[in-house]
């Protein structure tokens, strides 16, 4: 077998003879008349009005020997045969306006090749064997390929070579191509679900001073210009967006990407997509329905149903949703009030129960959610997670007994796949929490919030109680049943030498 290095050889010299017969092998326009999506929806009606069709694509498959060759191309809409034959006159397009004199069918057979670029003109006919074939009287070059991509049959095997040449996954790989798509549908839901609600799409910075919105340790970059280092967002603009409701503007949300430098699992990467949306005069209660009618939506829009089966978990989005007490959960399993105990009493139960924890870096928010996550998995869903202890959330308002927030979590197939909560919008009960994470974060915590003081002063002008949540394209993985790196168009890989 011919190396790559060969065959890259072969097909230079063949691009050199196309370029010697005075033609651009790399032409900048086509003259397509239909897609092969038209060709396939109309193929009754075009075979009748007898006119040739022009069609451009990528030829996935070449075959035939001698006088006749049967060429498969592929546009990105679809797959189409088309037929070369030596007793019927083929031109070469264009070849009027050459010094050469060229016979399209040799020229085809002496410089094309499998993976190449063509464009193809003809009429359309049926085959003996029912197939819908275009019959080629002109074409010419549109792209020369100098490497041949894998064959059909056998692909991409091996997951790193998959994910570091994507292209080719996806070109030879419907099921990569078709979880593309559904991603589309899904983003595409939800935006459309929060425009018919009269919220309003904004953008706001990717590059912060502080870092706001959640508990993640942020990217560090240099702002040349400032020369100063600032943060990539570990939201999706939350204080930013919090801001504008200040700024009068009820109803916002944000889809972008956010970035979060922490370790790689299943569900986990560095950066990726989210959306956040943010209601004045609204709250968690009124927020849970709305997200159950928001879930259900997506799910019948992206994959047409709402029964999915995760981590061998079957859940299904229309049935009613549970409550989850995460107070009452951990002490009726680990028979602790997380609401009064002290550090060394939630270490000795993450010891009793085998929990593994850094002794360095635990603190009273890492044990409780620690002590939440090594049982979280036995809860299917769906369901809301509610009553987490203000100390894990510092940007929430506390429910009437001062103790808890008024957050939830949706929980699907015992993972976390959102969070929403009533926005806290107290300027003192907010300094004093932003305090609290400052002091987490001088004891060694860098996933703790910074203090954003520009933001409470923001909250001094007056804000609406309001209802905020986030989702990020976790959800979207966990529903398709892959792994986020999965459903990454192109996933993050580290360089090989020489890259």
């Amino acid at each position: 077998m011919a190396s790559i290095e060969e065959l890259k050889k072969v097909r230079t010299e063949k691009l050199e003879q196309i370029k010697k017969a005075g033609i651009n092998p790399y032409p900048s326009s086509v003259e397509r008349t239909h897609t092969i999506s038209d060709l396939d929806t109309d193929f009754e009606g075009l075979v009748e009005a007898r006119q040739p069709i022009t069609i451009v694509g990528r030829i996935m498959s070449l075959r035939g020997q001698g006088a006749i060759s049967f060429v498969d191309l592929f546009d990105g809409t679809g797959r189409f045969q088309t037929l070369f034959k030596k007793d019927n006159k083929v031109d070469y397009t264009g070849s009027e306006n050459l010094d050469t004199d060229i016979d399209g069918f040799e020229f085809f057979r002496d410089v094309v090749d499998e993976s190449d670029f063509i464009e193809v003109t003809g009429n359309l006919f049926v085959t003996d064997r029912g197939q819908k074939t275009v019959e080629v009287s002109d074409w010419r070059m549109v792209a020369k390929s100098l490497i041949p991509i894998p064959d059909e049959h056998y692909g991409l095997k091996d997951e790193d070579e998959r994910y570091r040449r994507r292209y080719l996954d996806i070109l030879l790989n419907p099921e990569v191509r078709k979880m593309i798509e559904q991603k589309s549908r899904f983003w595409n839901s939800i935006k459309n679900y929060l425009l018919e609600r009269k919220f309003i799409e904004v953008q706001t910075p990717v590059l912060e001073n502080t870092t706001g919105g959640a508990d993640a340790r942020p990217f560090v970059t240099h702002h040349n210009a400032f020369d100063m280092d600032v943060y990539l967002r570990i939201s999706a603009g939350e204080l930013w967006q919090k801001k504008l409701m200040v700024a009068g503007l009820p109803k916002t949300f944000e889809m972008g990407r956010i970035f979060r430098n922490e370790g790689i699992s299943f569900e986990h990467l560095q950066d990726y997509t989210q959306v956040e949306f943010y209601e004045a005069y609204s709250d968690y209660k009124a927020g849970m329905l709305m997200v159950k009618d928001l879930y259900r939506t997506v799910a019948i829009d992206t994959f047409g149903t709402t029964e999915f089966e995760i981590d061998d978990k079957k859940v299904d989005l229309a049935s009613d949703w549970e409550i989850y007490d995460f107070c009452k959960i951990l002490e009726d399993r680990f028979g602790i009030d997380v609401l009064s105990a002290n550090l060394d009493q939630l270490i000795e139960k993450l010891e009793e129960n085998k929990i593994d924890f850094d002794k360095k870096e635990i603190n009273l928010e890492k044990a409780s959610d620690m002590l939440w996550k090594s049982i979280r998995r036995e809860y299917v869903g769906p369901g809301f997670l509610i009553n987490v202890p203000v100390y894990l959330e510092p940007l929430a308002k506390k429910t009437e007994n001062g103790k808890t927030v008024e957050r939830f979590q949706v929980i699907l197939g015992g993972s976390e796949m959102g969070k929403g909560f009533s926005e806290l919008n107290d300027p003192i009960d907010q300094a004093e929490r932003f305090e609290h994470q400052e002091s987490l974060r001088q004891a060694g915590d860098d996933e703790a919030q910074m203090k954003d003081t520009s933001f409470v002063e923001a909250l001094e002008y007056g804000m609406p109680p309001a209802f905020g949540f986030g989702i990020s394209e976790r959800l979207f993985s966990v529903l398709a049943g892959k792994s986020v790196r999965e459903t990454s168009v192109f996933p993050l890989m580290r360089p090989r030498d020489g890259e």
